[in-house]
């Protein structure tokens, strides 16, 4: 026993209860622990990003499909014209834009942003890195949204470059004369213009042009077997009995009413895309992308296994979006409406031809949509409710799944 006022020789009172109770100050400068955060820190998304780089196999397999499709095809085309320029069109050009990029580009993009985003939601589970992941303290959904931007990062890139390298060679290797249904016509003449050109070249009009509806045109026309190409003139059995040549101010008239039906359909070719075209298909493009990306995340996250899920994001883009996107159900009408395909193509470039197959001729031309009808609003509405509700299931699982 120590009586209270005891003192020792040089050293301090003694320590009481009350003090060794005490909650010891923090100091304003020690680091706060943010391991509970939902919000994913800058480290954490670029580990995730050198994960899936680091993914040799699935990095050739978007790199070839994504990047390597279109320039082969480009490449095989340059080669052809640079061999052969008579018997093979340039390389590039308004129409190898539009069907690269609507045809192509938009479909594979889409697949393979899906695979990686499967990929990077099943990938803890399948290589057994998932418990280690949880005992860090780390939030559970902070390292489920710290893949979005990671794998973002990594589609949005190819995709770019992918869209880069078809622009650049469509603008530089397009064709410098416009090839309308088989006949070599200025670009961009308005309509004036086209009437006088088609009353100037009536062999070129009458024998080439499209024409619905009652005519009164009636003309022989030989055909070149190599080009198809047709041009005025008489066959090796002469005038058919009882016919007469219309004359010149008939043929004249008669070509100019060709071309303006015609004009619609002129007006909508290009020789090479505009600025503004590629810059609304590039974003468009890259929403697509994203969406896949996000969409196969979620579901590789709430399977918990990459080939189930990929299987399913390829029969959905493949097989049931242009099949429900086209097929008028009357009792699934709505239901066909939140289909996140449908609403990306009612955002689609009004200057591209329509996905998954759709569309017709319409009056004078004009391409009419085969698309169940949506509206853009609704389609944005569309979008960004896949978005959440796929985020929100896969993050869900995550923070839910035994470790």
């Amino acid at each position: 026993m120590v009586l209270g006022s005891h003192e020792s020789i040089g050293d301090p009172r003694m320590t009481t209860t009350a003090a060794l109770n005490a909650t010891p100050a923090t100091s304003s400068d020690d680091p706060i622990d943010h391991r509970g955060s939902w919000i994913p820190t800058w480290g954490m998304i670029t580990t995730r990003f050198m994960e899936l780089r680091r993914r040799r196999g699935l990095m050739i397999a978007i790199i070839v499909v994504v990047i390597g499709i279109p320039t082969i095809f480009l490449v095989v085309r340059l080669v052809a014209h640079a061999v052969d320029p008579k018997s093979y069109a340039p390389a590039g050009g308004y129409d190898i834009f539009t069907n690269l990029t609507a045809g192509v580009m938009f479909i594979f993009g889409f697949i393979m942003a899906a695979m990686l985003g499967c990929t990077a939601g099943s990938i803890d589970l399948t290589e057994g890195m998932f418990r280690h992941l949880v005992v860090t303290g780390r939030s559970r959904v902070a390292l489920y949204f710290a893949r979005i931007p990671a794998g973002l990062a990594i589609i949005t890139s190819i995709v770019a470059i992918g869209f880069t390298i078809v622009c650049v060679v469509c603008c530089l290797a397009a064709p410098r004369t416009l090839h309308y249904n088989g006949v070599d016509v200025p670009a961009g003449l308005s309509s004036s213009a086209f009437d006088t050109y088609a009353a100037n070249h009536v062999s070129d009009v009458l024998c080439n042009f499209n024409f619905n509806g009652p005519s009164s045109v009636n003309v022989p026309c030989q055909y070149d077997r190599k080009t198809g190409k047709g041009v005025i003139g008489l066959g090796k059995g002469g005038t058919p009995p009882g016919f007469v040549m219309p004359s010149a101010q008939k043929l004249r008239s008669d070509a100019v009413v060709i071309a303006k039906q015609n004009y619609y359909a002129y007006s909508q070719e290009f020789l090479s895309p505009s600025t503004g075209l590629m810059v609304r298909t590039g974003l468009w493009l890259e929403l697509e992308a994203a969406i896949g990306f996000i969409v196969g995340l979620g579901l590789g996250s709430l399977l918990g296994q990459r080939t189930v899920a990929v299987i399913i994001m390829l029969v959905y883009e493949v097989i049931l979006t242009p099949l429900l996107a086209r097929a008028h159900i009357a009792h699934l009408i709505n239901a066909q409406r939140g289909l996140v395909g449908l609403a990306t193509a009612h955002l689609e470039p009004a200057a591209l031809p329509q996905v998954f197959g759709g569309g017709g001729n319409g009056p004078q031309g004009a391409n009419v949509s085969g698309l169940i009808p949506e509206s853009r609003m609704l389609a944005v509405c569309v979008i960004v409710g896949w978005i959440v509700v796929w985020t929100a299931l896969g993050a869900r699982r995550m923070a839910t799944r035994d470790a």
